[in-house]
Parts: C-alpha cells; sequence; structure tokens
C-alpha cells in the first residue's frame, strides 16, 4: 500500500500549506537594478512611475534575515510590459536557476497549444493518442486535464514520492517516452490508484505520463515542444528542462557520495547556475525540471497577463490561457487542496478562492510564480532554498507588491 515517507512529507507540508497573505515592514535596503519599463502593448503612453524600493529592501530583509546568499525577481504588468528585474544579495538578475514545481504552468502551456492546433483534446481519453502506440488498458480512459490537475487517481508525490512503479520519473539515464510507457502499462499500481476526479493528489507519475502524451500527439520529443513554444514563441532562451533528482541524490553530502531522500529534493548545491552541471536526459522532468531565468519566465507570465500574447506575438489562445486559470477541481468534484489559501486548482496554477484573480505555482525549490488579475501584474521570486521558505517570501512581499499597485494605478 501507498505510505508516506517523512523527510519528503515533511517537504511538501511546507509547500502546500502556504502560509496567509500577511503584510510586513522592512528598514533594509540593498541593491537591486531594475529593468526599465517596457511599453509593448502600451501604446505611445508612458507607465506610470512605479517605486519598488520598498518591495526591493522587503525582499533584502528577507535574504539577511534567513541566511539566504541571493535571489532574482521579475515583475510585468499587462499594460506596461516588464517593469522591475532584479538581483539581491550575490545573485544577478540573470542568474540561472532550477524552479522544481514552478515548471507545472510551463509544462501546462505545452499541452495547450498542442490543444490551439489540434493535436490534443485534453478532455478525451488519453487511449485516443496512445493506443495505437501503446495499447488499451485501465489507464486508457484517463484524461490529460485529470493529470494536470492532479486529479487523475494515480500515486502522487504526497502519496509516497518514492512509489516504485513510478520511478522513473527521477532517472536521467532513462526516457521519456519509456518512462511515460511504463506508468501507463503496470498493473502493479491498480490497488493503490483511486477513481479519476475524485480527490486531489499532487504531482508525481501523472505529470510524466502527461509529457509522454505530449510527446505521441505531437510526434516531437519535449526538448523541441519548449523551443516551439517558449524559445521560439516567447524569446525565452534560457529555457530547458533536466532531470536533476537522481544526480542531486547520488552526489549527496554523505561522505561516500552517497544521498539521502532529503539531498534528492533539496536545491541541487552543483547547478551552480550553469545547465551545463547536470546530466544530459532525454527524460526531463515534466513536473519539476525547467531551468531559466527570472526575466525569461516572466515572459511567460506576461503572456498569461495578456491572453497568450508575446510581444504582439500569438503563442497560446485566449481560451488556453483562461481554461488553466479555471478552477477544475471545485468545478468537476467540489474538491480542494490542502492549502488553506491557496485551495482550489486548476491546470497548472493554484488558485485563491478567497481572492479572485489571485493565482500562483510555487516550487519546492523556493520559487515563487503568481498572478494577479485584479491589479493586471505578476510576479516571480526565485531563491535556492526549500518551499517553506518560499512560501515565507511571497507571503511577506506579495502585500507590499500589492500596495505599490494599489497607490499608484
Amino acid at each position: 500500500m501507498v505510505r508516506n515517507t517523512s523527510p519528503v512529507a515533511s517537504l511538501l507540508a511546507s509547500l502546500l500549506l502556504l502560509p496567509s497573505l500577511a503584510a510586513c515592514s522592512s528598514d533594509d535596503s540593498g541593491k537591486a537594478p531594475s529593468a526599465s519599463p517596457s511599453t509593448d502593448g502600451g501604446g505611445s503612453e508612458q507607465a506610470p512611475a512605479y517605486d519598488f524600493s520598498k518591495y526591493d529592501e522587503a525582499v533584502n530583509t528577507f535574504l539577511a534575515e534567513n541566511g539566504l546568499e541571493g535571489a532574482s525577481g521579475v515583475i510585468v504588468h499587462k499594460k506596461w510590459g516588464v517593469l522591475h528585474t532584479a538581483g539581491y544579495g550575490a545573485f544577478a538578475p540573470d542568474r540561472k536557476y532550477l524552479v522544481a514545481s514552478s515548471s507545472k504552468i510551463v509544462s501546462v502551456g505545452i499541452l495547450m497549444r498542442l490543444v490551439d492546433q489540434g493535436k490534443l483534446d485534453i478532455d478525451a481519453p488519453i487511449g485516443s493518442v496512445l493506443s495505437a502506440a501503446w495499447g488499451t488498458n485501465a489507464k486508457s480512459d484517463l484524461e490529460v486535464a485529470q493529470l494536470v490537475s492532479n486529479s487523475s487517481g494515480l500515486v502522487s508525490l504526497t502519496d509516497n514520492p518514492l512509489y516504485g512503479p513510478y520511478l522513473c520519473q527521477y532517472v536521467d539515464g532513462s526516457d521519456l517516452a519509456t518512462c511515460a510507457q511504463s506508468i501507463y502499462q503496470t498493473t502493479a499500481d491498480a490497488p493503490d490508484r483511486k477513481p479519476p476526479d475524485t480527490e486531489f493528489h499532487y504531482g508525481g507519475g501523472q505529470w510524466q505520463l502527461a509529457g509522454g502524451v505530449a510527446q505521441v500527439a505531437s510526434n516531437e520529443t519535449w526538448a523541441d515542444l519548449v523551443t516551439e513554444t517558449y524559445v521560439d514563441g516567447c524569446g525565452a532562451t534560457t529555457f530547458g528542462y533536466g532531470n536533476q533528482f537522481t544526480q542531486a541524490f547520488s552526489s549527496g553530502g554523505a561522505p561516500d557520495g552517497g544521498g539521502s531522500l532529503a539531498d534528492a529534493l533539496a536545491y541541487p548545491p552543483f547547478f551552480q547556475g550553469d545547465p551545463a552541471n547536470l546530466h544530459p536526459t532525454t527524460n526531463p522532468s515534466i513536473e519539476g525540471g525547467l531551468y531559466t531565468t527570472a526575466g525569461d519566465y516572466g515572459k511567460v507570465l506576461l503572456m498569461h497577463l495578456r491572453g497568450g500574447l508575446c510581444d504582439g506575438k500569438r503563442v497560446l489562445s485566449e481560451q488556453a490561457v483562461a481554461r488553466m486559470q479555471e478552477d477544475r477541481i471545485g468545478e468537476k468534484y467540489q474538491g480542494k487542496t490542502p492549502s488553506p489559501d491557496l485551495e482550489g486548482y486548476g491546470l497548472g496554477w493554484w488558485i485563491d478562492r478567497n481572492h479572485p484573480g489571485v493565482f500562483a505555482d510555487p516550487g519546492a525549490y523556493g520559487a515563487v510564480p503568481w498572478l494577479d488579475l485584479s491589479r493586471d501584474y505578476a510576479a516571480f521570486l526565485v531563491i535556492e532554498k526549500d518551499a517553506g521558505v518560499g512560501a515565507q517570501l511571497f507571503t511577506m512581499v506579495k502585500p507590499v507588491l500589492d500596495d505599490v499597485f494599489d497607490s499608484t494605478n
């Protein structure tokens, strides 16, 4: 039967149980280089004179109080484009980061592009895509929308992150098609599966299976889909996917070079802002393998604010962007997440049911992207720590940033 593993359970609990959004004050300032506002989409008008100094001070104060080496961030606005990019502490604005579960909205965007192209129906049984290549079985009736809303009933990270039949999801020496096919075809998970669209179970093999569906539907590799959607589509040239988990485990802190499960889920110290330090892989982690800069991630957030447009170029349809933001678990089965402040979940987005228009996609390493549609802005802050510290940072700085927009608009 499915069992929790305590180090992972505690780490995931810090991700899932995000604290409430309480404002805080700060009196410490630090460096934070800012880019000039971009007005693509704003016509000839000039952006308002937003003052992000208190926001930057709050971030720097948090870093100092928590002994963090640095952070990077970006703030974008639906009308005014990129308003502010910054590096904090020892980190530059263009430092590359592994963003863990903040990969999810990026991955769903690739799937939704296939929907726009007529290559995939996320509400149809995946057997309609996979049966010719992988056969028909007990998982044939699952839907991609169920997989990426954590509602498929497959064993999840919160059930058991080391679940044997899905362990290939962590193996950089595997292949995405091979891993996804093994998850699709295995019968060993039958006693542990739940009926789809009955309960929320976060992460795990269901995401790797969704990536395999994308490859079969498109007849392309995941790397090619990333390039077409975000590198070519949005100019996010630093985007790429790895699979750092086995490497993190094997290069852990033990004297013999071996690691623990906690090592595998902590920010990989060997990455050092350089994707070349990752093992090459054809089995990218669909839910947690993205690496990028804050600025390039901000381009994707701006695309979501602008209904699928990147620099005036259509990357996703308005319908695709809106679909990702729908509270699918609430609509389908009155479900809710374990987070008291982000109880809803769409396709990759955690949804704040108490504050309509607020969405987030936090990651296990402390990255937090969010949209605030009521204020027409989005932001991304990324650190190299863990989900609990990232949630605390989000809690501290979002009210400060909200005040900037409320007082200027």
